[in-house]
């Protein structure tokens, strides 16, 4: 879990737990109605997956606006992660809350190394510019990804964000 609650401005950052899923809920079917949103059954299977990370932003009143969660998967020689969720209250977008999000499951995932993928609506250019800006790139192209819409999605990937050893040359 998020080992520190991360304050910012008038956000914090700190894990989701099952008091947080009717909110988590609510906003699914604000953010995606024609793609199938989340119910409680799946967030409560979520947060039961001990490789799953989930997290909220809270407003300085405590309400929650955004949600984000992430899988970390494979093993100590060969991790990687996946981002599964992203989800900020329409009133707080474009505040820096999906980033804030981001950046927090980007941290738990690096605690561990290995790439980060993820999958984004081919026509969330906000969303895309977002993972851009964190070191993403689109790898893929997924037909029909999202149901029932039938929205294509982008596979992206952000490669393992460790230094390499620099060349002989360059030390001598």
């Amino acid at each position: 879990m998020v080992d520190d609650e991360v304050r910012t401005a008038a956000f914090r950052i700190e894990p989701m737990n099952m008091g947080d899923i009717e909110r988590c809920v609510e906003l699914e079917q604000l953010l995606f109605p024609e793609d199938d949103p989340w119910h409680a059954v799946a967030f409560r299977s979520e947060l039961a997956g001990r490789h799953n990370r989930y997290i909220t932003a809270r407003d300085e009143d405590g309400r929650m606006v955004g949600y984000a969660g992430v899988a970390l998967l494979g093993d100590a020689a060969h991790p990687e992660a996946e981002v599964h969720t992203i989800g900020v209250d329409p009133n707080y977008h474009r505040g820096g809350i999906g980033t804030l999000l981001l950046e927090a499951l980007l941290a738990e995932a690096g605690k561990r190394g290995g790439p980060v993928f993820l999958e984004v609506r081919t026509d969330n250019a906000p969303a895309i510019a977002l993972y851009a800006k964190h070191g993403f790139h689109i790898i893929g192209l997924r037909k029909n990804y999202y149901h029932p819409s039938g929205a294509d999605a982008y596979t992206m990937r952000r490669p393992e964000l460790t230094a390499l050893p620099l060349p002989d040359e360059v030390l001598s």
